[in-house]
């Protein structure tokens, strides 16, 4: 382990050690996270899922930032994303079991609601279904156009706000990694089942739990992005 990877280590236990030592600090986030759902919805993704390409970027580079990564740019995307991950939760959250009920599935808005059964579970799956094939394809792609954006402007803040070149930046997409990986093995076999896990949550652990996974989401994306992309 080198001296880099302590203190990054070190870094982390200090962001979060302080919610687990301090009772009132952490109602205060649970407080605030239910008032003011989709502002730390940007604040978490900001954070965590840029943590998560910061850790992929060591993965795949060995150092934990280089020129052209462009750390504030890839926060002020996650914290959008986050913001439309949020807005995706409750909608999806609520409107399959409505689905479902009108589809012929009798009880399924609730049995999402009550206790922990076989059809809570069933219809857990469910909304994570529709929300890893509906919405996340999308999402992934603005991503992905978005980091492309970024990586071409060297990184900068003025580079990030030039205008996004999105129809030539689509087209030159390594579809390849985009489809094989990130859509055909990510989604069925990580993202579904890990949702299905978040919609068994309460409320504010399921807060805690997505945010868990925004660094596990930075990580896969990031090393998908670094197999077709190189910082120079």
């Amino acid at each position: 382990m080198k001296k880099a990877d302590v203190f990054f280590a070190l870094g982390i236990v200090a962001l979060f050690l302080p919610f687990f030592l301090s009772e009132s600090l952490m109602q205060f986030y649970l407080s605030f996270n239910h008032d003011h759902g989709l502002i730390m919805s940007f604040i978490k993704f900001a954070l965590l899922a840029t943590l998560g390409e910061v850790i992929g970027l060591r993965i795949k580079t060995g150092y934990y930032t280089k020129k052209g990564f462009g750390l504030v740019p890839r926060m002020i995307v996650w914290g959008v994303l986050g913001i439309t991950i949020k807005m995706a939760f409750i909608i999806f959250a609520t409107g399959t079991p409505a689905f479902m009920d009108y589809c012929g599935f009798d009880g399924a808005v609730s049995a999402f609601k009550g206790a922990l059964t076989f059809d809570k579970v069933l219809v857990a799956f469910c909304v994570s279904a529709a929300m890893n094939l509906i919405y996340a394809p999308v999402m992934m792609t603005i991503h992905k156009i978005s980091d492309t954006h970024i990586l071409q402007n060297g990184g900068t803040m003025m580079g990030f706000f030039k205008p996004i070149q999105v129809r030539k930046i689509f087209v030159n997409l390594n579809w390849d990694v985009q489809w094989n990986f990130v859509f055909k093995k990510t989604i069925p076999f990580f993202w579904i089942p890990a949702h299905t896990i978040t919609f068994l949550l309460l409320p504010d652990f399921q807060v805690l739990f997505a945010a868990l996974l925004g660094i596990a989401l930075g990580i896969i994306l990031a090393v998908a992005d670094m197999t077709g992309n190189k910082i120079n």
